[in-house]
């Protein structure tokens, strides 16, 4: 269930982007959809405000072009990261899959530094 929650988050924030809105609202949220928000903002494709009960403004900046949540569990040794990166990201220059792993929701550039491996639970690029 929270997979799918991600999963329509991110939908929402991809169509509010592809018709060219100023900013999408995140309902319901979850500490998963926050974190995966926070990479996003790290990685310079968003800024978000968390700060109303129960809800996430997004403001939009014109640079995503696709983000999905995997709703299937994928597991990912750490050796394995970049090739999956290979396989799912349409680009070697940009793009980011996160990944929960035992040390928090990371990125797979950090989950890489750190050598850990975990579940994916989507991408952005």
């Amino acid at each position: 269930m929270g997979r799918r929650i991600l999963n329509d988050a991110l939908r929402t924030i991809v169509n509010a982007e592809r018709r060219g809105k100023a900013t999408a609202t995140l309902q319901p949220i979850s500490s998963v959809i926050v974190s995966f928000l926070r990479i996003m903002k790290d990685r310079d494709f968003q800024v978000f405000d968390p700060h109303r009960v129960g809800r996430i403004t997004v403001e939009l900046q014109g640079r995503i072009n696709d983000c999905k949540a995997l709703t299937y569990r994928q597991d990912l040794k750490s050796r394995n990261i970049e090739d999956y990166r290979l396989r799912m990201l349409p680009t070697r220059q940009w793009g980011y899959v996160v990944i929960t792993t035992p040390n928090g929701v990371l990125d797979h550039e950090e989950a890489i530094r750190q050598n850990v491996g975990g579940q994916v639970l989507g991408y952005f690029h």
